[in-house]
């Protein structure tokens, strides 16, 4: 392999891989990316067997190869250079790195040893609204479990309906649910449904930085799903296991309906929380007909009662309603 490319393109692209190699995996090969060309670019991935990703950056090709060589040196030492053009040769299993003033040789490792890392979304692709699919799954993340002994709670549970796209996460306390529309599908995809580990959609949202829409290739019967955003490939392994009945946790009546300032009510929170953290972590909240009470109690350090105006409809009587504890 002896190839160009900008120092500035290539740094953006090692920070992106360096963050899915794995120095502590049982193969050494997973703490390093690869360096492979294809056409007039080169692809730069990395994987820990759970997530994977390819970014593509323009280069100039005088020799196709590929080697994989340590993310973090190569990284750091990219990411420390000027400005300009830099140049890579691999010969066996060795990468030499030059630019103006610079010369540098890493100890790489032959890419047979390195596992498949895709680098296209496929042709089974679902185009995402990337501004409402970021900010649906923004909604729904915190609500994913942390617990690896039920790796199902640790994912977050997609549902392909016709139209619809539902984004599900819970740890067993909590439960969070969105439905996105999907606009401009003139096939409704059948409905089908997988879950993804929590932080593959986080990785995903740091990558969507352009405004570029999502595609995301999914076939029933695959052990992975694949998402495309600007010049990188995502890809993920599904997590096997049944999910939850969420349907059957969600009240289908609305017996109270409360609208109230946001900022209020996160600044009430926030000031409950100062005792609440000495007592379980518990906040009650009690609705009266035109405010609400956040209560906190602590044996070491006292109490607090902040009143939130807001406007409810369906509470019985002034003297209010105790709904959460």
């Amino acid at each position: 392999m002896k190839i160009k490319v900008l120092q500035e393109n290539l740094a953006k692209a090692l920070s992106i891989s360096s963050r899915f190699a794995s120095s502590r995996a049982q193969l050494p090969v997973l703490g390093n990316v690869l360096l492979k060309t294809k056409n007039n670019k080169l692809l730069v991935s990395a994987t820990n067997l759970e997530i994977s990703v390819s970014t593509s950056v323009g280069a100039k090709i005088d020799r196709q190869g590929e080697i994989t060589v340590p993310a973090r040196t190569i990284h750091d030492l990219i990411s420390n250079l000027s400005p300009g053009t830099v140049s890579l040769i691999a010969e066996k299993e060795q990468l030499n790195i030059s630019s103006a003033n610079f010369s540098s040789t890493l100890a790489g490792m032959n890419s047979a040893d390195f596992p498949p890392v895709p680098h296209k979304v496929g042709k089974a692709v679902l185009n995402l609204d990337i501004e409402d699919f970021t900010k649906a799954c923004s909604q729904v993340l915190f609500s994913a479990s942390t617990d690896e002994t039920r790796p199902v709670l640790t994912g977050i549970l997609l549902i392909f309906q016709p139209g619809k796209l539902h984004l599900v996460a819970t740890d067993g306390f909590r439960l969070s649910q969105k439905v996105l529309k999907l606009s401009g599908v003139k096939k409704s995809p059948k409905k089908q449904s997988i879950i993804l580990p929590k932080n593959a959609l986080s990785e995903l949202l740091r990558l969507t930085d352009d405004g570029e829409p999502i595609a995301l290739s999914f076939k029933e019967g695959d052990s992975q799903a694949v998402f495309s955003v600007s010049s990188s490939v995502l890809a993920s392994r599904v997590i096997e296991g049944e999910f939850p009945d969420f349907e059957k946790i969600i009240p289908k009546d609305t017996v109270y309906k409360v609208a109230l300032d946001r900022e209020e009510l996160l600044r009430a929170v926030k000031l409950a929380s100062v005792f609440a953290r000495d007592a379980a972590n518990v906040i009650k909240l009690t609705l009266l007909s035109d405010s609400i009470e956040v209560l906190a109690e602590s044996s070491q350090s006292g109490n607090q009662k902040a009143t939130v105006d807001a406007k409810v409809k369906g509470a019985g009587s002034k003297s209010g309603k105790e709904l959460l504890k």
